[in-house]
């Protein structure tokens, strides 16, 4: 929680303010923790580590998720493209058969060939 007032100040001047966000292990109080449980140095440590090591699993396992997504994403565009390709390779050809087709006639009636 964090309260900040500065109404009236004078002379009017600037504030700064630094923050210090913790999250996940960082952010439990260790000491307080050693003190309601009564429990030794050691303990507290096993702890901090218990609580490192959770959280590294759980980012490991948000990330493999995140992996597979993205395999599948890569996958289906991959698909498509290749489909993409193939169907503007038919119609350059047939273009490139439309022309041929329409200069030879062409050319027949004008009796240049």
């Amino acid at each position: 929680m964090a309260c900040f007032w500065a109404l009236d100040h004078k002379p009017p001047t600037t504030m700064t303010v630094d923050f210090d966000w913790k999250s996940g292990v960082a952010a439990k109080d260790w000491s307080n923790v050693a003190k309601k449980g009564s429990i030794d140095a050691m303990e507290i440590e096993v702890k901090k580590l218990y609580e490192t090591v959770t959280s590294i699993h759980e980012e490991m396992s948000y990330l493999r998720e995140r992996e597979e997504e993205m395999q599948d994403l890569n996958n289906a565009t991959n698909s498509k493209m290749g489909w993409l390709s193939l169907l503007s390779l038919l119609i350059c050809l047939s273009v490139s058969g439309l022309q041929l087709w329409h200069l030879k006639s062409f050319f027949e009636k004008k009796k240049l060939i």
